[in-house]
């Protein structure tokens, strides 16, 4: 199973108007544990900053996470992330094309894309991995009816054996459905942040432990 952690430091508690150096230390920390409990990917996804806050924190990760499984991708940031010594760029559905960005890229780095609707499948035409969602609706997206099941199967079987992670809406128990989709394993955000009072490390590492449990339960549809 594939997990990828997609980072939001507003969920993380941190206001926009605090420090630098706060904010950057808990999204640090919280790459941390992800990379300590074995996430696959983690996707610096923090649109709102200018380049040299993210080239900050981009390059802050990369170290932190050298010596680890833990592969960063910075989000539709091609420079940063070239810049920061990243493992690779996650392009957003209507970013330029994958081809482009190879062109400018060393052998070996990873490029993923979004993918919100089958129909527009052709966008995601060489990239190394898909992320497809919204699967279900969000507390962030309520309006998003999402691919639903259906939809991210269809997405599985469109994707020429690239790995397909889903994302948006999908809790533990749901966890078997997300494998018996064909799709390779799941992104998301607010499953790996903990609640008050909980340890970020004990938290992020149980998560983990159960995603995978969950995901092993099942096995894909023909």
């Amino acid at each position: 199973m594939m997990l990828c952690l997609v980072t939001d430091r507003r969920r993380l508690g941190t206001a926009l108007r605090l420090e630098a150096r706060e904010w950057i230390d808990a999204v640090r920390a919280q790459v941390f544990a992800a990379a300590a409990a074995g996430i696959d990917l983690v996707q610096l996804r923090e649109p709102d900053l200018d380049a040299a806050d993210l080239l900050r924190l981009a390059k802050a990760v990369v170290s932190d996470t050298r010596h680890t499984a833990t592969r960063i991708v910075v989000n539709d940031r091609l420079d940063v992330a070239l810049a920061a010594g990243a493992a690779g760029v996650h392009l957003k559905e209507r970013s330029f094309p994958v081809e482009s960005a190879r062109a400018l890229t060393p052998p070996g780095f990873l490029i993923g894309r979004s993918l919100h609707a089958l129909a527009n499948e052709g966008v995601a035409d060489e990239a190394d991995y898909l992320v497809a969602g919204t699967v279900l609706p969000t507390l962030s997206k309520p309006a998003v009816t999402g691919l639903g099941w259906v939809g991210l199967a269809a997405v599985v079987r469109s994707a020429g054996g690239r790995p397909v992670l889903a994302i948006g809406g999908i809790d533990l128990p749901s966890i078997p459905l997300v494998a018996a989709s064909g799709a390779a394993g799941l992104a998301a955000i607010g499953a790996f942040i903990p609640g008050p009072g909980q340890s970020l490390s004990e938290f992020v590492q149980k998560r983990v432990i159960d995603m995978r449990l969950g995901f092993d339960s099942a096995h894909p549809v023909p």
